[in-house]
């Protein structure tokens, strides 16, 4: 497998050799889009506008960092763009679930109601918090690159994700009480 600064070297002489850059990061972006509008449609377009963009940018990266912590930084500005037009929302699919399995109509309400407090704890998160939940748990991140991306240390960024658990664990107590 190439180092991603041969791939972005190929990519900017040859814009067909982007299709490998796209190929590795794909999922890593779309999940981290996913975790942050909550909604298959809007988490597939701001992943297709965050490759667009960093096609058409890649001739400026000038590999000062990881490709990865470039291209977050990007999809982070998309995300940007989409809330400031649209009011954020965090609905929860659930057609997976239900086409996997046949549980009473009380079990799915029961757990989509479930579903609904989680996405409001997730919504109750300051946003760095929130930055660093989607990245390390949606985003598929590693702790070194995520801290990267969002510009703190390996320390910093662990205490940031333990204080947003902490957090969602307060905020969900009730509701986890009343699942038992």
């Amino acid at each position: 497998m190439k180092p991603d600064e041969v791939l972005v070297q190929d990519a900017q002489r040859d814009p067909a050799a982007f299709a490998e850059l796209y190929r590795r990061y794909l999922n890593p972006i779309y999940r981290y889009q996913m975790a942050r509008v909550g909604n298959t449609h809007d988490a597939q377009d701001l992943t297709a506008q965050t490759f667009l963009a960093a096609q058409e940018s890649l001739n400026r990266y000038q590999n000062q960092g990881k490709f990865a912590a470039w291209l977050t930084s990007i999809a982070r500005r998309k995300l940007a763009d989409h809330f400031r037009r649209k009011r954020p929302t965090l609905p929860l699919e659930m057609a997976e679930d239900i086409a996997h399995s046949t549980p009473s109509a009380e079990d799915v309400l029961d757990r989509q109601l479930f579903l609904q407090q989680i996405a409001q704890a997730l919504n109750r998160l300051t946003p760095d918090r929130a930055e660093a939940i989607a990245l390390r748990m949606f985003g598929g991140f590693s702790v070194a690159e995520a801290a990267q991306m969002m510009g703190k240390s390996e320390a910093a960024f662990r205490m940031l994700v333990s204080r947003a658990l902490d957090d969602l664990r307060t905020y969900l107590s009730p509701t986890v009480g009343e699942r038992s």
